[in-house]
């Protein structure tokens, strides 16, 4: 559980650096003005506010937010936010039920574009341009 909750806190962390580090982030987040939070089935989780292109979280749940992502257990959910391969096993807990997805999916999908910023950027070797 200690390992969620901290992850839950740093993603906060994380996307204001971005958010003041990278342009087009900056600029991907300026006029948007939302509620989340992300959550386990037994309830412990925490609320994200994006606004005035700022993040700001906090522990605890909102009472309405745009979208939740609950897990069914705080394992499940770093295992999932955690994963090198996100889209992938995003899905894969969807599909297993480990996560589940309510809310607005406007705004999860919007969701999606914010966190791909998150994602290092991918490096291409040569090989891989047919250069050898």
């Amino acid at each position: 559980m200690l390992k969620f909750k901290f992850l839950l806190w740093a993603f906060a962390h994380l996307l204001q650096r971005k958010i003041r580090s990278n342009p087009d982030c900056a600029r991907y987040v300026d006029t948007k003005k939302l509620v989340f939070q992300i959550r386990t089935a037994s309830g412990a989780g925490r609320t994200y506010v994006l606004q005035d292109g700022a993040v700001r979280s906090s522990a605890g749940l909102s009472a309405d937010p745009a979208f939740t992502l609950s897990f069914s257990t705080p394992a499940k959910g770093f295992e999932i936010l955690s994963a090198k391969d996100a889209q992938p096993a995003f899905l894969r807990g969807v599909g297993s039920k480990d996560l589940v997805i309510s809310g607005d999916f406007r705004d999860v999908l919007w969701f999606q574009g914010l966190t791909s910023f998150l994602q290092p950027p991918r490096v291409i070797a040569a090989w891989d341009r047919g250069l050898f």
